[in-house]
């Protein structure tokens, strides 16, 4: 072990959690990267509504389903932006630190740290349905819609938040690359696990996803692609808990609490593919851009 200590990687000095700061305002790398996560996420859905090809197969289709148009992608990024901000908090409190409902004004400070992926999750899809019924498109067109670029959110996320705030970092380790975070009390050789999410739920994710889209043709089978977010998220997220520092709340037996509510949804995603799969593909149907 003094050997891992003397040959670990540390944290880069160089990086805060402030971009800049002028007086008491502080712009942070978090909300920053929420913000062009998100807006990188809508661009990619945007260019891939522009595509022909990758809308249409080969096969007799079940009935015309609509493209969304980029007006209402913006407004199901405004949708989930609320959703993830929402959701992620009331997640975080909800299942992570539940006694933070006594005091009920310290809930609402966001910026005081605590988000949870799983309650984020969830806060999109009820923004998700909400745009279904407003547009009144499918609920799981509009699924897909959101799953395709939410792994360009999740990487920056994890970089942008996780990594440069240096939270969420994994277990001690004496691997060539650990790393000693200066906010580790314990100052440990530890997995980067932030940097290995990153990549799973971030880069492998987005490129299963652009496979599924644009070789495989997923748009035509409405529900395919959201399935195949929360499968191979929860899988991605389960993997990477075997690494990762459990939260220092009490956890459900053998599995850590990232363990227990990533299993439902690798569930639920692998049932929702088989299901959306073994339908007959949709044909596309445009309608005209408002305003």
């Amino acid at each position: 072990m003094i050997l891992s200590i003397i040959t670990a990687i540390d944290f880069p000095s160089w990086l805060r959690e402030d971009i800049f700061t002028i007086g008491n305002f502080s712009l942070k790398w978090y909300g920053v990267g929420y913000v062009v996560g998100l807006f990188g996420a809508y661009l990619y859905a945007v260019s891939l509504t522009k595509r022909r090809d990758i809308w249409v197969q080969d096969k007799p289709t079940r009935i015309p389903e609509v493209v969304p148009t980029q007006n209402m992608l913006s407004d199901l990024m405004f949708y989930c932006l609320i959703g993830i901000i929402v959701g992620g908090r009331l997640g975080y409190v909800t299942l992570y630190s539940p006694e933070t409902f006594l005091t009920p004004l310290e809930v609402l400070k966001i910026w005081t740290g605590g988000m949870s992926f799983h309650g984020g999750f969830l806060g999109v899809v009820a923004a998700c349905a909400y745009a279904s019924w407003k547009f009144k498109i499918d609920k799981f067109r509009i699924g897909d819609m959101a799953s395709v670029g939410a792994p360009i959110g999740l990487g920056i996320v994890r970089l942008f938040g996780n990594f440069i705030n240096q939270e969420l970092w994994g277990r001690p380790t004496d691997v060539p690359w650990a790393m000693r975070f200066p906010k580790d009390p314990d100052f440990l050789p530890r997995h980067p696990s932030q940097l290995y999410e990153a990549f799973l739920e971030g880069l492998v994710l987005f490129l299963i996803l652009r496979l599924m889209t644009t070789r495989f043709k997923a748009l035509t089978k409405p529900g395919l692609l959201f399935g195949a977010l929360m499968f191979f998220y929860g899988l991605f997220r389960f993997s990477v808990e075997f690494v990762r520092e459990p939260d220092a709340i009490p956890q459900f037996g053998m599995l850590t609490r990232g363990m227990a509510y990533s299993l439902p949804m690798v569930l639920a995603g692998a049932l929702l593919m088989l299901w959306a799969n073994r339908r007959a593909p949709v044909s596309p149907k445009r309608i005209a851009e408002e305003g």
